[in-house]
């Protein structure tokens, strides 16, 4: 005798997921985390003053943020296994908040620098297990929009937390600046645990592959990627102020990251439950998609760098007028990312990156020619240009480069995407920041072998400045010195125009080197993109109700 199996009752089904209260609840604590990078640079006259620390010592709060923040990103699906992506989210977030409470009432330097170290750990992973959240209740035509709300939220948070730091340190004491994190933060957290819901497939999987990890957790490989990445990113880091390579500690910590990370790749490629799944660079659109990212994530956080610097320092901006002009970069992405997001259904997503990495690097190669005659609108509007084709990059870019992943799978490679983009950004602030004081010195030699005195412009030059100051009623031996001083500050200023004109030029060649990346990724024959699948599954479920 057979028993028919009755289908579930309504008390017993699921409720639906609602797409748009996850996107809002995991938006929360990753908004926090992108700002908490960038909030306390304006505050750290105010905290070093408060706590009695020196300039090189105060560098620290940003550095163990940083450096605690790449150790725990490659590790996004190792957590999310063992203890479930929601879990995983709610912990950091919880940790987050925890960790900006202390910061706020840190009574010490070594306080403030560990406290701040707790933070990075919590929204280290907050980026990645978000975008993962996303992916994973998204529907496949829906990516687009999933991609284009969440690239929204990344980018909100650095252009915000400048500004907002810098209102909260005039108004307030600057304890704020962390302070703030707590009730919008205890907000995350009941949203999360209220809406979000991990895919039933995904739990399996995670359960299954907790099980193999449990019994074989990778000690090892965690071991060398936490040494390998600490050394690596205190050298990026704090290279510049040492002196690279003049520095003992430096040379070291470099030695030490490279044999730990080579260690670490060959542990990972033997270990029966590898800590993070290197297999994932096999995929060649995920390994050339990772890679692209993380080179335009050098190029536009360098250019991002080198702009206000340049505006203050040669173009005679203040810090105000320098965030106004930067501001419009932020706005054309608010503005273009949603609407690339639907975009990417009606538009092959290779034309958008295409056209994407055409317009940023017609904003990179006007700022090549960059003079000390450049108004504020030439320097805006290719700000703008920069800011329109990152949007129409990174959207798609955010969703092609996860094509071939499995669900089950997207943890790992949104941590590994997460913490490339990082490396991008760290090694191309880290180079340009070396190159923008050897270039001005090398520039610097040059202009004064120019400096002779049977040059007759020279004497012209001089003896013009001399008058002008005689009118204006200096005389003497302190007009020959003030027009001296005036020509070694023409002098100094003309070498810092031709080193960010050099800077700027790299910027370009490096661009132009990147493209042929954009070659891998066209998805490989017999792989169907996600609208074309989504269309085939539509179309099997048609087939199959009408059979």
């Amino acid at each position: 005798m057979t028993t028919e199996t009755a289908p579930p009752t309504p008390a017993t089904r699921k409720a639906p997921v609602n797409k748009w209260l996850v996107t809002l609840s995991v938006s929360f604590g990753t908004l926090m985390g992108s700002i908490d990078a960038s909030i306390v640079n304006v505050a750290l006259s105010q905290i070093r003053s408060s706590i009695g620390a020196t300039v090189q010592e105060i560098t620290w709060m940003s550095t163990s943020f940083i450096i605690a923040t790449v150790l725990v990103l490659p590790l996004t699906g190792f957590f999310g296994r063992l203890f479930g992506q929601k879990r995983t989210y709610l912990a950091c977030l919880a940790l987050f908040i925890v960790s900006s409470f202390f910061c706020g009432v840190a009574w010490s330097l070594p306080s403030l620098v560990f406290f701040r170290a707790l933070q990075g750990i919590g929204a280290g992973l907050l980026v990645p297990t978000e975008q993962a959240i996303l992916r994973q209740t998204w529907p496949p035509e829906e990516q687009g929009m999933a991609m284009g709300l969440f690239t929204t939220v990344i980018t909100v948070g650095p252009a915000l937390g400048p500004t907002l730091g810098g209102y909260i340190v005039d108004n307030f004491h600057w304890s704020w600046i962390f302070f703030i994190n707590l009730p919008i933060g205890f907000l995350g957290l009941l949203l999360v645990w209220r809406f979000v819901e991990e895919p039933e497939d995904v739990l399996a999987a995670n359960r299954a592959a907790a099980e193999l990890q449990r019994r074989h957790i990778d000690w090892a490989g965690i071991g060398l990627l936490w040494v390998g990445m600490a050394t690596l990113q205190f050298v990026l880091e704090e290279g510049q102020r040492h002196g690279w390579f003049e520095s003992g500690v430096v040379t070291t910590c470099l030695l030490v990251a490279v044999f730990s990370l080579a260690a670490f790749v060959l542990r990972e490629l033997t270990a029966v439950a590898p800590a993070v799944d290197l297999r994932l660079f096999k995929e060649p659109v995920f390994s050339s998609g990772a890679v692209l990212g993380a080179v335009m994530f050098f190029i536009l956080t360098s250019n991002l760098f080198l702009l206000p610097l340049f505006m203050q320092e040669l173009l005679g901006f203040t810090a105000m007028q320098a965030g106004e002009a930067l501001m419009p970069r932020t706005l054309v992405m608010l503005v273009m990312m949603p609407i690339v997001g639907r975009l990417y259904n009606r538009v092959s997503p290779r034309v958008l990156i295409g056209v994407g990495l055409l317009i940023i690097g017609v904003g990179v190669h006007r700022m090549m020619r960059v003079s000390l005659d450049t108004g504020r609108a030439e320097i805006i509007s290719s700000i703008m240009l920069q800011g329109l084709g990152t949007s129409l990059l990174f959207v798609p870019l955010n969703v092609v480069v996860f094509d071939k992943v499995e669900r089950a799978r997207m943890a790992d490679a949104t941590g590994i995407n997460t913490l490339m983009r990082q490396l991008g950004t760290s090694v191309g602030l880290a180079l340009f920041a070396t190159l923008m004081t050897r270039y001005t010195a090398q520039a610097q030699v040059g202009l004064s072998a120019q400096l002779v005195a049977e040059r007759p412009e020279l004497y012209e030059r001089l003896s013009s400045t001399m008058s002008s100051l005689v009118a204006g009623g200096i005389e003497g031996y302190e007009a020959t010195e003030a027009s001296l001083r005036l020509l070694a500050s023409g002098l100094q200023r003309q070498a810092s125009l031709l080193a960010f004109n050099r800077l700027f030029t790299l910027s370009a060649l490096l661009f132009a080197l990147a493209l042929p990346l954009l070659g891998f990724l066209w998805l490989s024959p017999g792989t169907k993109p996600a609208r074309q699948a989504v269309k085939a599954e539509r179309d099997e479920v048609h087939l199959d109700v009408e059979v």
